[in-house]
């Protein structure tokens, strides 16, 4: 009886047969056919129409018993055919055993494979992953074509064996076999795969070499492989040498651009791609939305959601994770959960995804809940959720909630996950539990550059620098080299010690690992520089960057502003506007602090229009140095009036404006808006009594001014630092108390310096209290033996009491320690620039001019 080709019987044997079957050794095959107790399998009636009919086993054995023993009746020329169909269906299906029992069955008939069955063999094991059996077969092939060759390089690229895959196409290629278009394209998804770039030029010169350049799945190859390697101008070459595109072409550049980073890329080609009018799979969108998050393109990522739910994509699970992402990333976390609130039933994948996006937005509680609603549905979560939720932890400054995670880490069996426990030692050193931090980290058998790093997340202070520059120390003696971060996190810490020594060490590092161009690096070196009062030294690093970006001139700003260089910090502002740059509330701020500190009002009103300009003068930083700007340029008016207007009062705005009511007479209303602070909740800390022992100080409550002092510790739990204790004997003083000052000066808790004294003598000279000045003065010159000024506040004092011999006295002291009396000085400022004018100073180049029209006025 002869078969239809259409309806050709597929017959499988028992799965009985063992893994490896040799033609010529066939044994242990014909042993299996015999000795098999199960009836053969059918797996489908009509070879056309194997995609859309599925039979089940059992039903397939029913209808194979009538056929098997009709198959092996056939004529030899009949039974190749029908061998070589049933195997290549069971390499379409991946039915290993069954096809290893129809290989035994044409032994068992003792049938002699044609070329074609032979092929047919070796491909069905080598798309079956049975890679030995595919090779065993290949190599007791009689002739062994093209077709052979392709087979098994296919079948080893296709399961992962791409190294191997390329040798064997190497191999073929010293045979002098020619390659068709299949093994080309074949060899160079393999290249891709392995991302080998020369491999893959050698195989794209052949193809052009033997004429498949017009081939449209090698034409798709080659593009495919250049965008993997990030070529993307071979790509496109590629691309357009294809005569007829088609999906596969255009994702394989679409994929390329995203994977570049190039969103921008990515919608141009994908607009292209739809004028073309050519139909997009689900692949194809998601690939789309990846370039729309690299662009930051929101609208665009709607438009494509769109066509996605129009395509009925949208609940395909990499279109929609990639719908989570892109939103996570534009920050629409209210479009995230709608897409995952409509996706039927979310995977782990998904489940992450949606998780993170709540993170990211800040919203990590929601995020904690989720995962609990996660574990309620069965759920197992992975590394990359737990990673996530340890991040949520270190978000909520929740510790409790984090060690519950920790717990869920080890339940679930990632306690000896990297980037788990990086994430934990960072959660607990940010948390303040170092300790368990450390303990963490000594878990860590294969210790990374990121294990290293999560240890600088502790907090910053003096005890902690040490331990982290010893850090920094073991990270190089490890041979691990150092990244952006390690080093941004070891300035960082450089600068809270002021050690200038060894952070100019890791200077020379960072310009050995040629780091020192990086803007991260350079920012975090000229903080570093700025913090310890090495100004020349940041401002060369500042200027061998060749892209500033606004952190780098802010962090240059703040810098001259911390170094007294006011000038030269609003100067640095008025090149980064030519640059074209927007400056942020931390750069106004900056700028406005050096107004303050050199009292320019009319430039720190330029400073507040630019802040209303630019729509940030609501913020409480801005805010907060507006007032400090007004009220040290004595415009308390200017200061009362932004005051009032600010939407958040923080401590340190209230702290400005009552210091700015203190230092300018205004002691009444100091008291008033300490009072008012009060009322408003704001709890005071050490600079609020700083203003109010002030006030108190000169309106002359004494009795109020002890009651404040002494409420510091007893009712907020400060410690009074020497500046309370200035401002306490100087309310006293005011007041002529000098007994009660001196007996306070005893009772201090704190070491006596100079700032106390200072304040002694001042309020001697002012009460012509000589006794007192005098022994004020006698602590000073041990104190601080080089500062002028205490010898003429005491020569002032014996001056005024007509004593000129104590006088003489003090100035031969003055002559005999080399001190010389400070000249007066004076600022003028002319067309926005500060003139600094000295008294008895005569080295000025238009003195004379300057002596003459002075001459004039006086007249």
């Amino acid at each position: 009886m002869r078969l239809q080709p259409l309806g050709l019987r597929l017959l499988l044997l028992s799965p009985r047969i063992r893994v490896s079957i040799r033609l010529h050794s066939s044994l242990s095959a014909l042993c299996a056919v015999e000795s098999s107790t199960e009836s053969p399998i059918l797996l489908q009636e009509h070879h056309q129409n194997l995609p859309n009919q599925r039979y089940t086993k059992q039903k397939a054995r029913e209808r194979i018993e009538k056929n098997v023993v009709t198959l092996g009746n056939e004529e030899s020329v009949e039974r190749l055919r029908g061998y070589s169909s049933m195997l290549h269906i069971c390499a379409l299906k991946g039915f290993l055993k069954e096809g290893k029992a129809i290989h035994g069955h044409v032994i068992k008939n003792g049938t002699d494979p044609d070329d074609h069955l032979w092929n047919c063999l070796a491909n069905f094991y080598a798309k079956c992953g049975s890679h030995q059996c595919a090779r065993k077969v290949f190599e007791e092939m009689p002739e062994r074509d093209v077709v052979s060759w392709t087979s098994l390089i296919a079948g080893l690229i296709d399961d992962g064996y791409e190294r191997d895959g390329l040798r064997l196409f190497c191999d073929m290629h010293k045979d002098g076999l020619r390659p068709n278009g299949c093994t080309l394209a074949t060899s160079l998804k393999g290249c891709s795969m392995c991302l080998d770039i020369d491999l893959g030029e050698q195989i794209h010169g052949e193809v052009i070499k033997i004429g498949f350049l017009d081939d449209l799945f090698v034409g798709s190859s080659l593009v495919d492989l250049y965008a993997k390697c990030g070529e993307m101008e071979l790509a496109n070459r590629a691309f357009l040498s294809i005569p007829e595109w088609n999906v596969v072409s255009w994702c394989a550049l679409l994929s390329g651009y995203a994977r570049s980073g190039e969103g921008e890329e990515v919608l141009k080609l994908f607009s292209t791609m739809t004028e073309f009018e050519m139909k997009f799979s689900c692949f194809t969108l998601a690939t789309v939305l990846k370039g729309c998050s690299k662009s930051g393109k929101l609208r665009e990522a709607q438009a494509v959601h769109s066509m996605a739910i129009k395509v009925g994509c949208e609940v395909q699970e990499y279109v929609s994770c990639s719908l989570l992402n892109i939103y996570s990333n534009l920050g629409q976390s209210d479009d995230a959960l709608k897409v995952f609130g409509r996706i039927k039933d979310p995977n782990i994948v998904a489940w992450s995804e949606m998780i993170d996006c709540l993170n990211q937005q800040g919203l990590s509680k929601e995020a904690a809940e989720l995962f609990g609603l996660m574990r309620h549905k069965g759920i197992k979560p992975n590394q990359f959720t737990l990673t996530r939720l340890v991040s949520a932890a270190t978000d909520l400054c929740d510790q409790h909630y984090g060690e519950s995670i920790h717990a869920c880490i080890v339940k679930y069996g990632f306690e000896s996950d990297n980037y788990i426990n990086n994430a934990l030692t960072v959660m607990y050193m940010k948390l303040g539990s170092v300790r368990k931090g450390w303990l963490v980290f000594e878990t860590i058998i294969d210790r990374d550059l990121a294990s290293w790093n999560a240890l600088f997340s502790g907090v910053d202070n003096d005890e902690t620098c040490g331990k982290k520059m010893r850090i920094f120390k073991q990270i190089l003696a490890d041979g691990f080299k150092p990244d952006i971060y390690t080093f941004c996190s070891v300035l960082r810490h450089f600068t809270c010690l002021s050690d200038v020594k060894f952070g100019e060490q890791v200077h020379a590092h960072i310009v050995k690992g040629g780091l020192s161009g990086n803007n991260y690096v350079g920012t975090a070196l000229i903080n570093m520089y700025a913090n310890n009062r090495r100004l020349a030294g940041a401002g060369i690093i500042f200027n061998r960057l060749q892209k500033k970006d606004l952190l780098t001139w802010t962090v240059i700003i703040a810098g001259y502003v911390q170094n007294d260089e006011g000038d030269k910090a609003i100067e640095c502002f008025s090149q980064m506007q030519q640059e074209g740059l927007k400056p942020n509330e931390f750069t106004l701020s900056s700028c406005l602090s050096a107004c303050s500190n050199l009292a320019t009002l009319e430039t720190g009103k330029q400073f507040h229009s630019l802040a209303l300009k630019f729509g940030i003068s609501g913020s409480t930083y801005v805010a907060s140095a507006l007032v400090d700007m007004y009220a040290k340029c004595r415009s308390i008016e200017g200061a009362e009036a932004v005051f009032i207007d600010m939407v958040e009062r923080n401590v340190v705005s209230w702290n400005t404006m009552i210091c700015g009511y203190a230092q300018y007479g205004k002691g009444q209303k100091a008291l008033e808006a300490f009072r008012l602070m009060l009322d408003e909740g704001c709890v005071p800390d050490e600079v609020t009594f700083i203003g109010v022992l002030s006030a108190c100080s000169q309106m002359g409550l004494v009795v109020e001014g002890k009651m404040h002092f002494n409420s510091l510790n007893k009712v907020y739990g400060i410690t009074p630092t020497i500046e309370h204790y200035a401002c306490m004997v100087n309310i006293l003083c005011r007041a002529g108390k000098f007994h009660e000052v001196g007996i306070f000066i005893e009772e201090m808790k704190l070491a006596q310096n100079a700032l106390i004294w200072e304040t002694v003598l001042w309020a001697s000279k002012m009460h012509g209290n000589m006794e007192f000045g005098q022994k004020a003065a006698e602590k000073l010159f041990e104190l601080e033996p080089e500062m002028g000024y205490n010898y003429i506040m005491l020569s002032d004092i014996f001056a005024a009491k007509g004593r000129w011999v104590d006088v003489a006295k003090v100035r031969a002291l003055m002559a005999s320690c080399g001190i010389e009396k400070e000249p007066g000085c004076s600022w003028v400022k002319i067309d926005a620039q500060a003139h600094m004018f000295f008294a008895q100073d005569g080295s000025d180049q238009k003195i004379n001019e300057i002596c003459l029209r002075m001459g004039e006025l006086s007249r």
